[in-house]
């Protein structure tokens, strides 16, 4: 057994929040005492146990998690899949539905919990309820084959821009790097619907390049067979001198607490040990580095600032 190794927290700087200000959402938290589910008084956790069945929403970001024939993929659903039986629910369903619709359809009711390695940050906990840090990520570029403009980073986008020159960016509507991008001050050409989309800006000269987190951009480039773009290395966006850390979980309705408890707990059996980790997501490009650290915590990432 390899048990998780210790990392440093990285501070967030409390400049990004303000970007990912989401619109207002309804809530559905149903039942009563907090822990969300029916008129009945059963909670949401027996429910599903007695369906035998949770349904989940991605967003198809690959490997994070995707639908194909019919069948769910990704890290995510390996994650939940092992997890979710642990709790007594056998089969996971998996819906793909635009990354922006995730949230509102969480608390609309349309699926119990979202599985697409969504950020923890302070205005989506505002709206919903995380689970414990499952995956790290950092930033990575998709650019035109030979990287012609010679961009590396965001801040290489932004020098060439200030400079005047006429670099088109795009970024995934309502993900991170969108938020990156604002507190930049970049010019944003194009929000995309999802990564397939901002893959093919690129290829096809509409955009110089495409901002999403790097292992995502990774496994295109070496899945798709597209040979018109490649990706920069992996790096750690700052803002204002601030190294801003990237933490995805599992997303509940806040008034599911017995359900987010209950994955919580073994949640942690899986974080907590190297082997069992990467037995998981290993074989979708996850490695160790992924890990989330064992002293980082989701009221940290709410709260924007771990100081």
């Amino acid at each position: 057994m390899t048990t998780r190794r210790s990392h440093t927290p990285v501070r967030i700087g409390a400049a990004v929040v303000s970007a990912f200000a989401l619109a207002a959402l309804t809530a559905c938290s149903g039942g009563s005492g907090g822990t969300g589910g029916s008129d009945d008084g059963k909670s949401t956790l027996d429910q599903l146990k007695e369906k035998g069945s949770i349904t989940v929403a991605v967003a198809d970001e690959r490997p994070y998690s995707w639908k194909e024939d019919g069948e769910g993929k990704g890290a995510t659903i390996a994650i939940d899949r092992e997890i979710f039986k642990a709790m007594g629910i056998d089969e996971v369903k998996v819906v793909e539905v635009d990354w922006n619709s995730l949230i509102p359809g969480l608390n609309a009711g349309r699926f119990d919990a979202v599985s697409a390695g969504m950020s923890i940050l302070p205005d989506r906990c505002a709206q919903a309820a995380f689970s414990d840090p499952e995956i790290m990520y950092t930033t990575g570029l998709m650019v035109a084959k030979g990287n012609p403009l010679g961009l590396q980073t965001l801040d290489d986008v932004k020098k060439a821009q200030d400079a005047g020159e006429d670099v088109k960016l795009a970024v995934l509507n309502g993900g991170i790097e969108a938020g990156y991008a604002d507190s930049l001050g970049l010019k944003v050409s194009q929000s995309v619907k999802d990564a397939q989309s901002g893959m093919d800006v690129v290829a096809n000269g509409r955009a110089d390049v495409f901002a999403m987190t790097a292992i995502s951009l990774n496994y295109m480039a070496q899945n798709s067979g597209n040979d018109k773009v490649e990706t920069t290395d992996a790096f750690v966006q700052e803002l204002d001198g601030v190294a801003q850390i990237g933490a995805g979980s599992e997303v509940f309705r806040k008034g599911d607490t017995e359900l987010l408890k209950a994955y919580n707990e073994q949640l942690d059996k899986i974080t907590s040990d190297e082997d069992s980790y990467l037995g998981l997501v290993g074989d979708y490009g996850f490695t160790k580095e992924n890990m989330p650290p064992a002293d980082l915590t989701t009221e940290q990432l709410c709260k924007g600032d771990l100081g």
